[in-house]
C-alpha cells in the first residue's frame, strides 16, 4: 500500500488548538479542519455579541486556516455546525451564507449538550463550526 502524504497546517492567525490536536491536517489532496469556536485570536476568549458574532468569528478563524493551506471557502465541500441551541439555526444561517454565497458545501447541523470553553450561562449563545473534507485544487 502506498504511503499517504500527510501535512499539518498550523497558523498563528487562528486560535491555537485547546487540546492535543492540530488545527488542520492535509492528507494527499483532502484537508480536515478541526472545529472552531468564535474565539478571539488575541485573547482566546469567545467574542461578545451572541451567536451571530461567534459564528462570524469561527468562520473568519477557519478562513485563516484555509489561507494558510493556500485555499479559500470555495474549496470547502462539507461542513458541520454544532449548536448549543438549535433555535439559533436561522441566525447562524444568516452569517453562514455570507461566507458561502453559491455552490454551498454539503452540511450537517446538530444541537449538542456542551461545547468546549463555554460556561453554563453562555451556552445558549455559542456555536462551533467544523469544516471537513476540503478538496484542494
Amino acid at each position: 500500500m502506498a504511503a499517504l502524504h500527510r501535512k499539518i497546517i498550523d497558523t498563528s492567525s487562528a486560535p491555537a488548538a485547546i487540546g492535543p490536536y492540530s488545527q488542520s491536517v492535509v492528507v494527499d489532496r483532502t484537508m480536515y479542519i478541526s472545529g472552531q469556536l468564535g474565539l478571539d485570536v488575541a485573547s482566546g476568549q469567545l467574542v461578545e455579541g451572541g451567536v451571530q458574532a461567534q459564528t462570524k468569528q469561527a468562520l473568519v478563524n477557519m478562513g485563516e486556516i484555509l489561507k494558510a493551506a493556500g485555499c479559500d471557502y470555495t474549496n470547502v465541500v462539507k461542513t458541520t455546525v454544532l449548536l448549543a441551541d438549535i433555535n439559533d439555526f436561522n441566525s447562524v444561517n444568516e452569517v453562514y451564507k455570507t461566507f458561502f454565497s453559491c455552490n454551498f458545501p454539503a452540511r450537517a447541523a446538530y444541537q449538542v449538550a456542551a461545547l468546549p470553553r463555554v460556561s453554563t450561562d453562555r451556552k445558549k449563545n455559542s456555536t462551533i463550526l467544523k469544516l471537513q473534507q476540503l478538496m484542494l485544487s
